[in-house]
C-alpha cells in the first residue's frame, strides 16, 4: 500500500512540473540583452555626438566639381561647392541626419541634433541670398531655396533627407552651369553680399542674446555688449546645451561659408578695404570651434569653480557680430543697392516724410513761443530789480537813500511796452518808481529825519516792484503799503514843523 501510494505522487509531481514549468531563470537572458541595447546605444550616442571636422573649400571645389575641376571656373563656384559640402556633411556624418530620428538611439540625443539645426540654418540664409548675388536669373536657385526650407523634423515621405538630396542634385546642375561655358555666374561688383552680412550680423547678435539668457545674473553681462533688457526668458537647464550646439553649428557653418565667399569676391573685399576685418571675422568663428573637454556643458558663475561655457561662447558671437557690421559698412559703400519697385518706396523717403509729418505740429508750437518768451525777461527783470530794492540796507545815510530812489527810477524807465498798447509789469514797476520820487521830493521840503526817508524810500521802490512783478497784491505788500502810509503821515507832519517821534 505504501509503495502504491510512493509511485503515484512521483507520478502527479512529474507531470505537474511538466505541465506548469518554472520560468524563474528567463529573465537573467533578458537582462543581458537590455544591458547589451543600452551600452551599444551609448557607444553609437557618443560616437554620433562628434562634431565633423572642418573642410577646405578648395579641396570641396575640387571634390564636387569631380572630372571638370581641371577647367575654370566663373566666379560663385567655391561659394556653391561650400553650401554643397554642408548639406552634405548633415547627411553623411556618423549616423546620418539626427533631427527626425524616432527610435533610439537618436531618439535620446539632443546636442547633434541642435547643431545640425544651427548648420541647416546657415544654408538657408545663405540660399535665399543666391539669387541676389548671381548676375541673370537662375530658377535653379529659387528650387534649392524651397527645399531647404522644409521642416526640418519630417521622417515622412518626404522626408528631410529626401529634400536635402534634391537640393544636392539641383546645386549639382547650377555648379556645372558655372563652369566654363555655363552662363552663370555671380555678379562682379558684390551684389547681394552686403545684404548677406547684414543678416548674418543679425543672427549673431541673436545668438548672443540667447546664450546669455542662461545666465541669471544680469550683472555678470557688464563686460559684454549686450542688453539686459532685451534677453528673452532665461533658458532652462535642462536647454541649456541646446542653444550652446545650435550656436556651434552655426559658427561652424558660417565660418567655412565666409572662407568660401572671400575666395569668389576677393577683389570686392580688397577694393571695399575690408579683407583685414573680414579674416578676423573668420578667426573668431574659429576660436569658438575649439574642443570642449567637459562631458557636459557647464553654466557656472564669476570665477567659481566651474566654467560657464555659453558665457563664452557668448563672447565670441558679440565679437563675431560687431566685426561683421564693421564689414557690412564697408561693403555698403562699394556694391550696388537693388533699386525699389513702383510700389515700395525706397526706405530713405518714407523715413523723411514721417519726420515731415513728426515736425508739422512742432513747428507751430514752435510760433506760438516768441510772445511768451519776450514777456518773461520783462516778468524777471522787474522781480530782479524788486528784489535788489529789498535788499537795500537800511542805515542812517541819506545819500545811499537816494541812490536806491534813482536804481528804481532807472529800472522804470528802460523797461519795454509791449506792442498791444496794454499796460506791461514793466510799466506798472515805472509808476510804482514815479510815486516814489514824488514822495521823496514832498519828503525833502520839510525838516525829515535821514533815516526816515531812506525807510520811505526803499517801501515805496519794494510796492512799485511787487506791482510790476505780480500784477496783484499780495498780504505782505499790505502790510508793506501800510508801514508806507504811516510813514508819510509823519513826513507832513515834519513839514507843518512838528518834530517826528
Amino acid at each position: 500500500m505504501a509503495l502504491t501510494e510512493k509511485g503515484g505522487a512521483r507520478r502527479r509531481s512529474r507531470t505537474e512540473v511538466l505541465e506548469r514549468p518554472e520560468y524563474g531563470w528567463i529573465w537573467k537572458p533578458l537582462l543581458a540583452l537590455l544591458v547589451i541595447y543600452l551600452v551599444v546605444c551609448l557607444g553609437l550616442g557618443i560616437w554620433w555626438s562628434r562634431t565633423p571636422e572642418s573642410f577646405d573649400v578648395e579641396q570641396a571645389v575640387a571634390e564636387q566639381r569631380g572630372e571638370g575641376s581641371g577647367s575654370p571656373a566663373a566666379r560663385g563656384a567655391v561659394t556653391t561647392a561650400g553650401l554643397m559640402t554642408l548639406i552634405e556633411t548633415l547627411l553623411e556624418k556618423p549616423g546620418g541626419y539626427l533631427r527626425n530620428d524616432i527610435a533610439p538611439p537618436g531618439l535620446w540625443l539632443d546636442n547633434m541634433p541642435a547643431w545640425e539645426l544651427g548648420v541647416l540654418s546657415q544654408a538657408r540664409r545663405l540660399s535665399r541670398s543666391l539669387p541676389a548675388m548671381e548676375q541673370s536669373s537662375a530658377p535653379v536657385l529659387e528650387g534649392v531655396q524651397e527645399r531647404l526650407m522644409g521642416d526640418s523634423r519630417d521622417w515622412l515621405y518626404p522626408s528631410t533627407e529626401k529634400r536635402l538630396e534634391q537640393a544636392l542634385e539641383e546645386l549639382d546642375g547650377y555648379l556645372d552651369s558655372l563652369g566654363e561655358g555655363g552662363g552663370a555666374a555671380f555678379g562682379d561688383q558684390g551684389q547681394g553680399l552686403a545684404a548677406w552680412l547684414e543678416a548674418i550680423t543679425g543672427t549673431l547678435d541673436d545668438l548672443g542674446l540667447r546664450l546669455s539668457a542662461s545666465i541669471g545674473s544680469r550683472d555678470e553681462l557688464r563686460d559684454l555688449d549686450i542688453d539686459a533688457d532685451a534677453l528673452p526668458a532665461r533658458t532652462p537647464w535642462y536647454r541649456v546645451d541646446n542653444v550652446f550646439f545650435e550656436a556651434r553649428g552655426q559658427a561652424w557653418a558660417l565660418m567655412h561659408l565666409l572662407e568660401a565667399v572671400r575666395r569668389d569676391q576677393a577683389d570686392v573685399l580688397a577694393s571695399a578695404g575690408v579683407t583685414e576685418h573680414w579674416e578676423l571675422l573668420v578667426a573668431e568663428l574659429e576660436r569658438s570651434q575649439r574642443r570642449l573637454w567637459s562631458p557636459v556643458v557647464l553654466n557656472g558663475s564669476g570665477f567659481g569653480i566651474f566654467a560657464n561655457h555659453s558665457l563664452v561662447l557668448a563672447n565670441h558671437m558679440v565679437r563675431a557680430r560687431d566685426l561683421a557690421r564693421e564689414v557690412t559698412e564697408g561693403l555698403a559703400e562699394v556694391t550696388p543697392t537693388p533699386a525699389p519697385t513702383a510700389s515700395e518706396p525706397p526706405v530713405v523717403e518714407v523715413e523723411r516724410s514721417e519726420d515731415a509729418a513728426e515736425e508739422a505740429p512742432a513747428d507751430e508750437g514752435e510760433g506760438e513761443m516768441p510772445a511768451s518768451s519776450e514777456e518773461e525777461p520783462v516778468e524777471e527783470a522787474a522781480t530782479d530789480e524788486g528784489e535788489e530794492a529789498m535788499a537795500a540796507p537800511d542805515n542812517d545815510d541819506g545819500t545811499e537813500a537816494q541812490a536806491v530812489d534813482e536804481q528804481a527810477g532807472d529800472s522804470g524807465e528802460g523797461e519795454m511796452t509791449s506792442p498791444g498798447g496794454e499796460q506791461t509789469p514793466a510799466e506798472a514797476a515805472e509808476e510804482g518808481s514815479d510815486e516814489a520820487s514824488s514822495d521823496d521830493a514832498t519828503a525833502t521840503e520839510g525838516d525829515q529825519m535821514p533815516a526816515e526817508a531812506a525807510e520811505d524810500g526803499s517801501d515805496d521802490a519794494s510796492s512799485g516792484d511787487a506791482t510790476a512783478t505780480d500784477g496783484e497784491q499780495m498780504p505782505s505788500d499790505a502790510a508793506k503799503e501800510g508801514s508806507a502810509d504811516a510813514s508819510a503821515d509823519e513826513d507832513v507832519t515834519a513839514e507843518d514843523g512838528q518834530p517826528a517821534n
